[in-house]
């Protein structure tokens, strides 16, 4: 399939007349299902991109982060945006350098530099990027199946754990938690089981508190979601949910493994696919024992390439700043020189 033929659509008329895309537009490419080589006869088209920002943008009073458009589902960062969330190694981003040649819709020499100069941004961490998305993937399928077949204890105590797993990330990310300050457990009344929690905190940053109650409130929302899980649309997610899990491993067991990014999954498709379509999955809409072995087998394996592997805590910020300096330069003296001209 030529995917560049997709452009030429009337739909995707606004890349040529949004005044922060047209030549400012430094690459193009498939996102989604088509780009990790998933994709079915239905899925949609996601296109994922870079843009340039004006002179005016760097440094004047303008500003320039990210433009979308809802019917295409398209999004196209602005080259510093993405610079950042690419340091941090953001799935959405990342992917994104390491889709194969043809994914690629338009390609510019500065956007050549970017894909070229991909490893830059690669650090552990991806561990929590990769790995945090990976394990939402993985609460959200235990919850779904805790609603439809745990008693109401079991219920309770699966949140309880999903809970308390979440909380094991959170020194790493919130410097002046401690797990002692959050006690979860269950009450003592057998005719309405609850989680309760007993909080114990003193000078922690606003934000850092509200970034925790946060956390564990999605966990709570991302299980009552999941309810009434009898159709098999309900099914359909549940197993793209399962195979994004899946791939999510995969892409960083790559990540830490081999220190670059493969976004297609050409050789991981038959077990991608079986996810996909439902084979792991029982009459009774729970999974078979055999996916969850390959999920902690993965983990496994991801944990094992974290510890083992040669990539920095994080990236160079020198030789990416100098990398973005030179790009944002050329953008202002061209900028200058019309002006002068």
């Amino acid at each position: 399939m030529d995917y560049r033929k997709i452009l030429q659509s009337p739909e995707y008329s606004f890349l040529s007349t949004e005044p922060r895309l047209g030549d400012n537009v430094l690459f193009l490419v498939m996102g989604g299902s088509h780009a990790y080589g998933t994709n079915t006869p239905t899925s949609d088209i996601d296109v994922r991109g870079c843009a340039m920002q004006s002179a005016s943008d760097l440094i004047g009073l303008s500003s320039f982060e990210q433009f979308q458009h809802g019917g295409t589902d398209t999004v196209i960062y602005a080259f510093n945006k993405f610079v950042h969330l690419a340091c941090n190694c953001n799935p959405n981003i990342i992917e994104m350098l390491g889709c194969l040649p043809e994914h690629y819709l338009k390609m510019t020499p500065i956007g050549e530099q970017i894909i070229a100069n991909r490893k830059l941004f690669l650090s552990k961490r991806a561990i929590h990027s990769f790995g945090g998305y990976a394990t939402q993937q993985l609460r959200r399928l235990e919850n779904a199946l805790a609603r439809d077949h745990y008693p109401a204890e079991d219920k309770e105590r699966h949140i309880m754990g999903s809970c308390n797993n979440a909380m094991q990330t959170f020194p790493c990310r919130y410097k002046t938690f401690s797990p002692e300050q959050i006690r979860l457990y269950l009450n003592d009344d057998p005719c309405d089981v609850k989680i309760m929690a007993d909080v114990s905190m003193s000078k922690m940053p606003l934000r850092e508190f509200i970034g925790i109650m946060n956390e564990l409130t999605e966990v709570a929302k991302n299980y009552d979601k999941l309810n009434h899980r009898n159709s098999k649309k309900d099914d359909d997610h549940l197993n793209k949910h399962a195979m994004h899990l899946v791939r999510l491993y995969l892409e960083a067991i790559d990540i830490f493994e081999k220190g670059d990014i493969i976004t297609n999954r050409k050789d991981d498709l038959p077990l991608l696919r079986k996810i996909r379509a439902g084979e792991f999955q029982k009459a009774d809409h729970s999974y078979r024992p055999e996916f969850f072995e390959i999920v902690s087998d993965l983990e496994k394996r991801f944990n094992y390439a974290v510890e083992t592997s040669d990539l920095p805590k994080s990236p160079d910020m020198k030789a990416v700043e100098e990398f973005v300096f030179a790009v944002n330069k050329e953008v202002v003296m061209n900028a200058t020189q019309l002006e002068h001209s």
